[in-house]
């Protein structure tokens, strides 16, 4: 009996990890990305106009970080260069 239920359940694990994850359509996929693309392109525009930045801009219009000149500088960092919450200016 032991055996019995000892197999079924291994039966039942192998069957239903199987099944579990289903690979998406092709044209499903594609249509999701377009979706996401067009909100990130609908809303890049209006964060550009926001912001005003002294330094090189990526393409998409927004400061790049890399640079010194776009960099906000708060308050006191630590020595891996984040910033540090025991002062007010961080928190």
């Amino acid at each position: 009996m032991r055996k019995l239920i000892l197999a079924l359940v291994a039966l039942l694990g192998i069957t239903l990890s199987t099944t579990a994850q289903q690979a998406p359509k092709k044209g499903e996929k594609a249509k999701t990305e377009k979706k996401a693309d067009a909100k990130k392109e609908t809303k890049a525009p209006a964060e550009a106009k926001k912001t005003e930045a002294k330094g090189p801009l990526k393409k998409d219009g927004t400061p790049d970080k890399r640079f010194k000149e776009n960099k906000e500088a708060k308050g006191p960092l630590k020595k891996d260069g984040t910033p540090d919450k025991r002062y007010k200016q961080n928190k």
